[in-house]
């Protein structure tokens, strides 16, 4: 290897830097930190640590020629397979701007507003989007997937309606990925799934809901206006999968009454990517506005009146009501959401018409050609072919022309065309079929009279000058990880190198179906087995399955499977979860929604759980105890040493030990969940391994399990190589074309320096308790005073005495150009504070200092100088605003806007919010999820 290596480049403190972090720690090296910190029952040493199984360290252009190897041995044949995935044109403007600019793939949730207002506007354009071309009132912020969507409109229409029959009618012609992520969901929710073929009416009996999709899986139009009356009369709520760009031409399900709308945004401009990932959307009318799962958006106002964004009804959101949450998505695909939303601002809804047409056009042509053989006769993009026997003939024929087709059974093929189909895939689908070109005469589609993205945004960006700038404004008005360290406690901020990123575009990976034949796609089956066995070496685990899309679906995944374990044991009683008090509030959603009661297991003052109370509960529950889900290190920033003894005691009793991979960035090359004491776990991707956060996701959970469960892994019903009964994503491996950023992250860092990321994220975290201890108490700590890799400061004693509260400590930041760190949680009135590895000494510095700054702030405060109704902290954030017109405040403008001093003296570069402190209330009071009109800005 030649040159600087790819860990000097990852890890943020250099050597000179790394010894004054340690001096003032107290440790003589990395490995003497480790021996001080991690409990030495499960301490690995460098030398033993798993970690022998990976290659040595390559360079970043070593790591990229050997993916782009893997990559050329994927084939890139005309996909024409269809079943929600489809070949789409992305405009570059979008791919330079947006997925390959790091101001939009490294931002976090947008939990700060006033510093996120460029994706909040994005999101709300996407669910004006959706809302528009479904006609419904109000959409999310976006779903995981098409199947996970379908899953979510399925308990929402439980939740809403009526009906007390645990019976929900799926109509036989979804896709079949949706119908088996259905048939997970339903199951543990003593859901009974009746399939149907709603083309021969109802079935009989009581039931609460109906779902089906138009086009079906089939490519048929279904008549949704018949299917949604008939529900309706018998008591039940109907929710409708739409194809978005089918919508552009046919009348939206909202319009006929429909309760909910699903489906997927993937086709615009979202490249298929194997699968993933792709922004699913969930869509309904205002009355069902609080039963929306995930993130909404809405619109409010600042202090001074001003049109602010923000996320809507928060309080709905699964890691606040825990236990009692009705889902445990906490994330989005917001990235992808907004490239499809941006993707129809630049077409608009004429220009979207064009492309509908264009692919109803080709799909026409082949449906005029299959005469008789056609066996649809209203159909959109995708054509059913009765073809008695040759099936295989015929999808093999296609195959040697360059084209995939969809072979349903020995007599049926189908065709889906899409945005990227030209007249002349057309010829060879025909050639293969041995049919001839005909006229196609008209269409059959009823035409959509609806108006839809009316909108100035999408009526403003047609030009590529125009579009650029849009981004450009949007992006500004954000803070990300190119601007400034981004200190969130538990969400792992990290460098995501344009090394790691480059292959993600690469049409070789970005354009694989996820039903492509295996012979297309062993250089992707390659990096992904290859990437699982890497991950089994780090977490000590025996298997793993990279099929959840995200951590909450991993930790429902793993969940999962311990039940099954349990049930193909007989031990059917074994449904109690035991979850810490301290726990992130998915661990208790996952656990109800796989079928399991949750008993909570209280912490000592320390922090630590109470092993004492855990034994209680064992006790109580033995024969009912399933698992306990335990975070480790803890949620509170510390290595719990009596994690051996949790474990043990758990497995005495027969419960399985789920261990939350969150914190796993404290772990990598230190110690293994698998070896002390695991049975399961799922990883963030998208922190520890290097996915970007994408501003709130893309994300990617997968698990680990002993060898015992893993019979219980994802399965999937279009891929044999999976035989696991259950299917949690829609596609087979999840969000397969984001893995090469984790398989290039491990191929460079190796061994040695994924354990030296590691030990820099705990010597930096615990550099900024030992730099912040004499400010503000450091809550939690273990032995010998030290925390992992996160620390948790206490501000309840200073908001008691002097009014100043987190919040405005958190907008003050912003001022000083930070973001905030993770706000009260787990604990209320706490600031959670992580650096991770990539961040140099004086970027941590110029962190501390500003707190300290702050906290020098609140003693005015405290001193009476400031009320505490009129400070630099209650009135921040600060616009550009605020240096013209009248200033009645106690301070002056210069500590108001500048308080790291002015740029031209020193001082740090200006992060300009773009509103003033939200007022979150009026939004929640006065919901609007979708574009306001132009008047709003006047």
């Amino acid at each position: 290897m030649t040159g600087t290596s790819f860990t000097t480049r990852h890890i943020g403190p250099d050597g000179a830097e790394l010894e004054r972090i340690l001096a003032l720690v107290g440790a003589a090296s990395l490995d003497d930190l480790a021996t001080q910190v991690v409990p030495a029952g499960i301490l690995d040493s460098p030398d033993d640590n798993g970690l022998d199984a990976l290659p040595p360290a390559a360079s970043e252009h070593e790591a990229l020629a050997e993916l782009a190897e893997l990559a050329a041995q994927n084939t890139v044949a005309t996909s024409m397979i269809g079943l929600g995935y489809y070949d789409t044109l992305t405009p570059p403007v979008l791919v330079r701007n947006i997925l390959e600019n790091p101001a939009w793939y490294t931002a976090y949730t947008p939990y700060q507003p006033e510093i996120s207002q460029g994706r909040l506007e994005a999101l709300l354009n996407f669910q004006t989007m959706v809302s528009d071309l479904t006609g419904m009132e109000i959409a999310g912020a976006s779903m995981l997937d098409e199947a996970t969507a379908a899953a979510e409109a399925m308990t929402l229409l439980r939740r809403a309606g009526k009906s007390k029959s645990p019976r929900f009618v799926v109509d036989v012609d979804v896709f079949p990925q949706t119908a088996a992520v259905i048939a997970t969901r339903a199951e543990p929710l003593g859901i009974e799934v009746v399939s149907a073929d709603l083309s021969q009416g109802l079935p009989d009996g009581e039931f609460f809901g109906v779902l089906a999709q138009t086009p079906a899986a089939s490519g048929r139009i279904v008549d949704c206006a018949a299917i949604i009356d008939s529900a309706h009369e018998r008591g039940a709520l109907v929710a409708i999968g739409a194809d978005l760009l089918a919508m552009t031409l046919i009348t939206p399900p909202g319009e006929l009454g429909a309760d909910v709308c699903f489906g997927t945004t993937q086709r615009f401009g979202v490249p298929m990517g194997f699968g993933g990932p792709h922004a699913g959307y969930l869509a309904v009318h205002s009355k069902h506005a609080r039963q929306l799962p995930g993130r909404l958006v809405g619109v409010s106002k600042d202090v001074d009146g001003n049109l602010a964004y923000r996320l809507s009804l928060q309080t709905r959101e699964q890691h606040i009501r825990r236990e009692k949450a009705t889902s445990n998505i906490c994330t989005a695909q917001v990235l992808l959401a907004i490239i499809a939303a941006m993707y129809a601002s630049y077409h608009g809804a004429d220009g979207l018409r064009d492309i509908a047409r264009r692919v109803h056009g080709h799909a026409q042509r082949i449906g005029a050609a299959l005469g008789d053989s056609l066996v649809h006769a209203e159909y959109f993009d995708t054509v059913l072919a009765r073809v008695p026997g040759r099936g295989p003939a015929v999808v093999a024929a296609a195959k040697d022309r360059g084209v995939n087709l969809r072979l349903v059974d020995d007599d049926h093929v189908a065709v889906a065309c899409d945005e990227a189909t030209t007249d002349t895939h057309v010829d060879a689908v025909l050639e293969a079929f041995a049919v001839d070109a005909v006229p196609s005469g008209a269409s059959r589609i009823a035409s959509r009279s609806s108006e839809f993205l009316t909108h100035p945004a999408f009526n403003r960006y047609r030009t590529e000058t125009a579009m650029m700038r849009y981004l450009r404004t949007l992006a500004d008005k954000d803070i990300a990880l190119d601007r400034s360290m981004i200190p969130l406690g538990s969400c792992t901020m990290k460098l995501n190198a344009a090394a790691e990123m480059e292959a993600i575009t690469w049409p070789t990976i970005s354009r694989l179906h996820p039903f492509a034949p295996a012979a297309d796609v062993r250089g992707m089956r390659t990096i992904i087995s290859t990437l699982e066995d890497w991950l089994v070496a780090i977490t000590g685990y025996d298997r793993v399955s990279v099929q959840p899309n995200a951590g909450s679906q991993g930790e429902y995944a793993g969940l999962l499977a311990i039940r099954e374990y349990h049930r193909s044991r007989g031990d059917l009683d074994r449904t109690v979860c035991l979850i810490p008090s301290s726990a992130h509030g998915t661990n208790a959603a996952s656990a109800v929604m796989a079928g399991m009661r949750v008993v909570v297991v209280a912490c000592r003052d320390n922090g630590d759980v109470d092993v004492d109370d855990l034994r209680a509960k064992i006790d109580a529950h033995a024969g009912e105890l399933a698992a306990i889900m335990i975070t480790y290190p803890s949620t509170h920033g510390v290595f719990e040493h009596e994690i051996g003894d949790i474990c043990a005691a758990v497995h005495d009793a027969g419960g399985q030990v789920y261990v939350d991979g969150a914190n796993l960035n404290a772990l990598v090359g230190v110690a293994r969940p698998g070896r002390f004491g695991g049975d399961v776990s799922h990883l963030n991707l998208h922190k520890t391994f290097c996915i970007p956060h994408g501003g709130g996701g893309p994300g990617v959970g997968p698990i680990g399990v002993r060898e015992h469960l893993a019979p219980f892994l994802p399965g999937h019903p279009l891929a044999d190589e999976l035989p696991g009964k259950l299917t949690i994503s829609a596609a087979p491996y999840g969000s397969a074309s984001i893995l090469p950023i984790t398989y290039a992250y491990i191929r460079m860092m190796g061994a040695a320096g994924l354990r030296e990321a590691t030990l820099t994220a705990i010597a930096s975290a615990n550099y900024i308790a030992a730099r912040l201890r004499d400010s503000y108490p450091v809550l939690y700590t273990g032995a010998g005073d030290r925390v992992a890799h996160e620390c948790i400061i206490d501000l309840r004693p200073l908001t008691k005495s002097t009014g100043v509260t987190i919040d405005d400590v958190a907008k003050r930041l912003a001022d000083y150009g930070f973001h905030a760190p993770t706000m009260s949680f787990p604990v209320a009135g706490t600031l959670m504070i992580e650096p991770t590895e990539s961040e140099n000494l004086d970027e941590i510095d110029a962190f501390c200092d500003a707190m300290v700054a702050i906290r020098a702030e609140i003693a005015k405060v405290a001193a009476g100088e400031w009320t505490v109704d009129d400070n630099p902290m209650r009135g921040a954030p600060h616009t550009a605003e605020c240096l013209v017109g009248e200033w009645d405040h106690a301070y002056d403008r210069l500590v108001a806007v500048y308080p790291n001093g002015l740029p031209s003296a020193g001082g740090r570069a200006k992060v300009w919010p773009g509103v003033r402190r939200i007022d979150g209330v009026y939004g929640d009071r006065n919901l609007v999820c979708s574009c306001p009109p132009v008047e709003a800005f006047a």
